[in-house]
């Protein structure tokens, strides 16, 4: 191994790349940057005003939907049954009473004067309670709306099922007006209402609090970090601009993806970290190589006196080197983003859909806004110094002893990995509903309470809708199958001519493993009759086989396309492959500690969590897809300098060695920002965005540290000049397709 550090790199001269297209960009931008700026502002502001609704069209959170990921397959399709026979889970809207005797007079005065109104209401098919059924409160058909223990009582309005979004709306809204009178004419009465429309409004109000949470936090933090890495507020606030310029052009994508796909309330937090810690990479890479740039014409001379030529030509050669690392970037980013329209769920498509057109926005942001900013405020940059800085300090230093003990150093990180790896083989996945809320929350406390004293109006856990009569669906219900030690019991009613559905109960709840092993029963068990098993554990089935069934191909496709972006960049074939290998080992670290936090129930406390168990069905797949681009992110901006330096003649490790000296600074603080970002919401309310701003913090922090400044130096150091190997047909094309300096 040669003694790297004693060997001076060779003259910094940079090939003439005057004609790039990003060259000829980083001009035009150069001579019109307030032009580019005005341009910017007033795209961001009407960004902002129409996802907000300020142009008096329907704001981007009132577009949300929110539910369990479902795909095509049997849970699927017997909802839709139900449906198309007028059955819908958000038909219906409860109130439930406490503090009073069902049966006093002044309940059942309170509860007919309620009906006789609420009948009166447009869109309103039945109201029901126990004071109003025909045999009165002792009969069966009371029970199920009297509580299982204490007083009190609960009444149900359904909706007419086709009724449209703002119809029902105004229906709601006279609908607890009546509630709020019947519950005010009882002494002593309390009334909480609620329901599933109720419960999926409150997950998407949470999200846009959420996000304010987030940025709130997120953005000062940001700036004051970085105004402690350039030195000044000037340079600070470049990347910060850029963040809400990026911010703003995800909100506007997400609001036209809205009125193409049905976007999940979690898609927006998702997408907006995503393009919010992007455009503070992008923006920290643009502003500290445009320094470096403007110090290397300078030579010393006072900030004054930095000319408007140097200035032009500064932003050119930015443009044109940091804008190809940005543009590498943001397509090994697109790929793994590109790898989630692969699977059938509409959440995955969605997330990955949008999150493409947000890495567009991180870039356009990165090669035209900041470039601009840079040159209204270049000579302010420079205001503190216009020396170079060194090829030698922190990380070169540290990549010097990681050459001397490189072996050590790979076996040490790996087994690290592999500690914070091995939860991950224990992952056990759920779809929750009113788990993504906190436990406060009013429609979460709504629930529980409806689960405890109403079991029967809370839903079964488990549902089999049968193609069949009633007599033929009862003999069924009769003979179901033993599971767990015990034999399911269902409970038979008649939707519609020809259809009935069997009513379920297991212990544990509906994600729970009895109703998961009722499910695989009943699909195994099937009778003469077409029959469809739904709930929550057969839709979690049909999705986690569908993700099961796409993932090999949407990972063969990543990664072909990784290895050979990697490979036009670097023109070797070893690189890209130890990339690939070194990024899956960091993420399935990261996917560990996701499990170890929120499935094994650590730190709920100070993360303010109730554990459920288990995973949200989309986590693994996102932490991977995000976790994998931004992991690529940073081995982008660490291979540009490497491969630059030995493109000019710098051996490997003179290349590695100086390569991260020259990267690491900006690596670790765009990591730092970047987790403080994902951090920012995870202080969040709903919990799977907390799980996707845990997993993708510390896929950051692993990959920044252990991955960038040891396991990446250490494998080239082992390698040698083994790094830069290509069969001899792959190296003639690079040499004619490659895209170098």
């Amino acid at each position: 191994m040669s003694d790297a550090p004693d060997h001076p790199l060779p003259a910094a001269a940079h090939p003439d790349r005057s004609a790039s297209a990003l060259s000829h960009l980083g001009g035009l931008v150069g001579r019109h940057p307030r032009t580019v700026i005005v341009v910017w502002l007033i795209a961001v502001v009407a960004a902002f005003a129409g996802a907000t609704g300020a142009f008096g069209n329907q704001s981007l959170f009132d577009r949300l939907k929110s539910g369990e990921p479902s795909v095509a397959g049997e849970n699927l399709h017997g909802r839709d049954l139900l449906v198309a026979a007028g059955r819908s889970g958000t038909s219906t809207h409860l109130l439930q009473v406490t503090g009073v005797d069902a049966s006093a007079p002044a309940s059942v005065r309170a509860v007919r004067t309620a009906a006789e109104a609420i009948s009166r209401i447009d869109g309103v098919a039945s109201f029901a309670a126990p004071q109003l059924v025909p045999g009165g409160l002792g009969s069966p058909a009371a029970r199920a709306l009297l509580p299982t223990s204490g007083n009190g009582f609960a009444a149900v309005v359904t909706y007419d099922p086709g009724l449209a979004s703002a119809a029902r709306d105004r229906a709601q809204t006279q609908v607890d007006a009546q509630f709020a009178r019947l519950v005010a004419a009882v002494p002593g009465a309390k009334g909480t209402t609620g329901g599933l429309a109720d419960l999926i409004k409150s997950i998407t109000s949470q999200v846009e609090v959420d996000l304010r949470a987030g940025e709130g936090i997120a953005l000062p933090i940001s700036f004051l970090v970085m105004v402690l890495v350039f030195g000044g507020f000037v340079a600070a606030g470049m990347p910060i601009f850029g963040a809400i310029a990026s911010i703003g052009g995800a909100l506007a994508s997400l609001l036209a993806f809205s009125h193409v796909i049905d976007l999940d309330a979690s898609v927006v937090n998702v997408v907006t970290v995503l393009g919010l810690g992007l455009c503070i990479d992008y923006g920290l890479l643009t502003v500290s190589r445009f320094r470096e740039e403007l110090r290397g014409r300078v030579q010393g001379r006072p900030a004054s006196e930095i000319t408007q030529e140097e200035i032009l030509a500064s932003v050119a050669r930015t443009v044109d080197s940091a804008g190809r690392t940005v543009v590498f970037s943001g397509l090994t980013v697109a790929i793994s983003l590109g790898g989630l329209l692969v699977f059938e769920a509409s959440i995955l498509k969605a997330i990955g859909s949008a999150g493409l057109s947000v890495v567009l926005v991180a870039m356009l942001v990165a090669l035209t806004l900041v470039p601009a900013l840079c040159v209204v405020g270049a000579r302010r940059l420079l205001k503190r110094g216009t020396e170079m800085a060194p090829d030698v300090g922190v990380f070169s230093r540290l990549a010097t002893r990681v050459f001397r003990h490189p072996l050590l150093i790979i076996v040490a990180v790996l087994a690290v990995l592999g500690t914070l790896a091995a939860p991950a083989l224990h992952l056990r996945l759920t779809s929750s509903g009113r788990e993504l809320l906190p436990v406060s929350a009013p429609q979460r406390e709504f629930f529980t309470a409806l689960e405890r004293s109403y079991p029967q109006l809370s839903g079964p856990d488990v549902q089999v809708v049968a193609q069949a009569g009633l007599q033929e669906t009862q003999a069924y219900a009769a003979a179901l199958p033993v599971v767990d030690g015990h034999r399911l019991v269902g409970r038979v009613e008649r939707v519609a001519d020809g259809l009935t559905l069997v009513d379920i109960d297991t212990p544990g709840g509906p994600l729970d493993e009895g109703a998961r092993h009722a499910v695989a029963a009943l699909r195994a068990d099937r009778p003469a009759f077409p029959t469809s098993v739904i709930g929550q554990a057969s839709g979690l089935r049909d999705f986690t086989d569908s993700l099961r069934a796409r993932a090999p191909i949407a990972f063969a496709l990543v990664a072909l396309a990784t290895l050979v972006l990697l490979f036009l960049m670097t023109g070797s074939v070893v690189i890209p492959v130890k990339a690939l290998l070194m990024n899956v080992v960091s993420l399935g670290a990261s996917l560990g500690v996701v499990v170890w936090v929120f499935q094994q129930a650590h730190l709920e406390g100070p993360l303010g969590f109730q554990s459920v168990g288990a995973i949200e069905s989309t986590i693994p797949m996102l932490v991977l897809a995000f976790g994998f681009g931004l992991s690529m992110d940073y081995e982008v901006f660490l291979l540009s300098r490497i491969v630059e330096l030995h493109e000019r003649g710098a051996s490997n490790d003179q290349a590695v060695i100086a390569g991260l000296q020259r990267s690491g600074r900006i690596i670790t603080s765009a990591a730092v920002l970047v987790v403080i970002v994902f951090s920012g919401f995870v202080a969040g309310q709903l919990l799977v965005i907390k799980e996707t701003g845990v997993g993708l913090a510390v896929a950051v922090l692993i990959d920044a540290t252990l991955v960038r400044m040891l396991l990446v130096p250490a494998t080239m150091a082992l390698l040698g000049d083994w790094n830069w190997w290509a069969p001899a047909g792959l190296r003639r094309w690079h040499a004619r397709f490659g895209i170098t300096e």
